[in-house]
């Protein structure tokens, strides 16, 4: 099962000029395909007269891979930028390149060349990042022991997310699976088993 992946962290635009023809690359983060489409239909109305808005996604989700040469010569637009996100093994992502010809034919290099360089400025003005699966815990304790198991959560890679004061302490932590099985036990030292840990699901999350 994967425990880690690729994809952008914030949603991103670009422009460039190729022989005097826009190319306007848009790139957003997605979970699945009614996102990704809700995304083209969106730069299909914000760019009604533009002459082409080429597409590609990749998506987790039932590995899914589409795109779309929206009437440019075949293999010259939409498999260029599929291709930017399946080289960089970047996925949940969607890239919209939009482009208005500028009356100079680019040939079938040149188009190859304008789309690809297009969905890269997108994709890296969005931020490549990795998320990462995290097991989600909850370790509950006394007030003196969470005071003792304090420098523990400080500690590279634990992440916290929330705590309750209550009649005990409740804090909710999230980590790596590989760095589970020691927390627990270091818990349980520091607390003298005092200190009890409950799993509360996994989530991806980024690193």
């Amino acid at each position: 099962m994967q425990t880690t992946y690729k994809t952008i962290k914030n949603r991103a635009q670009e422009t460039f000029e190729e022989k005097k023809s826009i190319f306007i690359g848009h790139a957003l983060p997605v979970s699945n395909e009614e996102e990704a489409l809700a995304f083209l239909s969106e730069i299909r109305s914000t760019y009604p007269d533009a002459t082409h808005n080429v597409y590609a996604y990749v998506l987790r989700e039932n590995g899914t891979m589409r795109y779309s040469d929206d009437r440019e010569p075949q293999g010259t637009a939409g498999l260029p930028v599929l291709d930017v996100l399946r080289k960089g093994e970047i996925t949940d992502t969607i890239i919209v390149v939009t482009r208005y010809f500028g009356g100079t034919l680019l040939g079938t290099g040149g188009l190859v060349r304008a789309y690809t360089q297009a969905a890269r400025m997108a994709v890296e003005a969005g931020g490549i990042v990795t998320r990462a699966k995290l097991e989600m815990l909850a370790m509950i304790s006394t007030y003196a022991d969470y005071q003792r198991l304090s420098p523990l959560l400080q500690a590279e890679g634990i992440r916290v997310d929330d705590t309750d004061f209550a009649a005990d302490v409740t804090v909710h932590v999230a980590m790596l699976a590989e760095k589970k099985e020691e927390f627990c036990q270091q818990v349980t030292e520091i607390s003298g088993g005092r200190a009890i840990v409950l799993e509360e699901g996994a989530r991806f999350d980024y690193l």
